[in-house]
């Protein structure tokens, strides 16, 4: 089986579908993994092929870009376009070559999904976040005011369909590209039991679990109570951190805290406090009790999977609906806001009351009953042959 596989230039859409990609590779089909070069190795050590993307003017690598497109329609799907015209002479010679049994792209790389409506391809999504349909859509909630918007937007939209037309694509609107029904097989990494509103969606979808990579540097639990703080590697929130450590200094409890490039702004740490840019974020969730987390769908998973109850703190929309279906399911407590008081008062929660560990349990119960990366490989061999 020859496999043409699409993915945004994202650590977080990419790192989930590598445990996938080296299970079908394992197992002797071909994958072709169309993506940027920072990525190369980890892709080629998967075992696929890696093709790259950089160089075709592809704007959605612009870091500005990407923070514009979750707040504007008529950019996202200019961009969209464009990014997809402008990779459109090397993907159509690729498929030409490869000629793939199979496209598999991630949900929001839709110039994948797009390749596949061209080229008349079998087409399967990863979905690294949730699964989103009109049930499930409710977490992600948008407000009149941006349904209007949308609306009078749309004639700018159309008129960036027409550009696919014209090249070829036989889409006839947005809603095509970026929604999914339930006759889009689909790998979700996550399980029925995390997902909202599983029972709304077809057997087409496989809720495959979390990739989760073994830990490779142990780390050793020095008290009673350990506590990771990690807010993704581009938070700048100094004045978060700051009261972090103020008031976790005072704890007997072992803080983690990983803050990317913000380290060198905190010295003169109080002992029971460690900051690093990066850490083994498995072999820390191994020994935690409780995790502060921006909810990105791969750290909240991560945090679950070691039976971590969270403290809740999401910065985006996308973020906003996983920290929405911890609380649901008695997982984890939002923070309130970043004074103090009120960052000690989440964590006792979490570490003392016995309901948040007990849910986190559950759901990580619901991880570990999961296919993995075994039922996706095998649910991709049984589209190509269903014999």
């Amino acid at each position: 089986m020859r496999i043409a596989w699409f993915c945004i230039p994202a650590h977080g859409h990419t790192n989930p579908t590598l445990g996938v990609v080296r299970e079908l590779t394992s197992a002797g089909h071909e994958v072709y993994y169309f993506s940027f070069e920072m990525f190369r190795e980890k892709i080629e050590e998967a075992g696929a092929r890696f093709i790259p993307c950089d160089g075709y003017d592809f704007e959605m690598e612009d870091k500005e870009n990407a923070d514009r497109v979750g707040k504007d329609k008529v950019y996202a799907t200019e961009l969209l376009v464009s990014s997809t015209l402008a990779l459109d002479d090397m993907t159509t010679e690729m498929i030409g070559e490869i000629k793939p049994d199979l496209i598999v792209s991630d949900s929001v790389a839709f110039w994948g999904k797009l390749v596949a409506m061209k080229h008349g391809i079998p087409y399967v999504s990863s979905t690294t976040t949730f699964a989103f349909n009109r049930y499930s859509a409710k977490y992600m909630q948008e407000s009149p005011w941006d349904i209007a918007k949308m609306i009078f937007t749309m004639p700018k939209i159309n008129k960036q369909i027409r550009r696919l037309r014209d090249k070829g694509y036989p889409v006839r609107g947005l809603l095509e590209i970026v929604q999914n029904d339930n006759d889009t097989n689909t790998i979700v990494y996550t399980s029925k039991y995390f997902q909202p509103c599983s029972e709304t969606f077809s057997d087409r979808y496989h809720f495959i679990g979390p990739s989760i990579r073994p830990v490779r540097h142990p780390i050793t639990k020095t008290a009673e109570k350990t506590v990771y703080i990690s807010m993704g590697t581009v938070n700048q929130n100094r004045e978060f951190y700051r009261n972090c450590i103020h008031v976790l200094g005072q704890t007997d409890w072992q803080i983690i805290i990983s803050m990317g490039t913000n380290t060198e702004h905190f010295d003169r740490l109080p002992d029971n406090i460690e900051v690093y840019e990066t850490v083994d974020q498995m072999a820390v969730l191994s020994i935690a009790d409780a995790f502060i987390t921006h909810c990105g769908m791969n750290s909240a998973s991560e945090g679950l999977y070691f039976k971590v109850p969270l403290v809740l703190f999401p910065q985006t929309t996308e973020q906003g609906a996983v920290a929405r279906r911890v609380e649901e399911l008695g997982a984890g407590v939002r923070l309130k806001s970043i004074s103090e008081e009120d960052i000690l008062q989440a964590l006792k929660s979490v570490l003392e009351e016995a309901a948040y560990k007990n849910s986190a349990v559950r759901i990580s119960e619901s991880f570990h009953a999961c296919g993995g990366f075994v039922e996706a490989r095998e649910f991709l061999e049984e589209i190509v042959d269903p014999e």
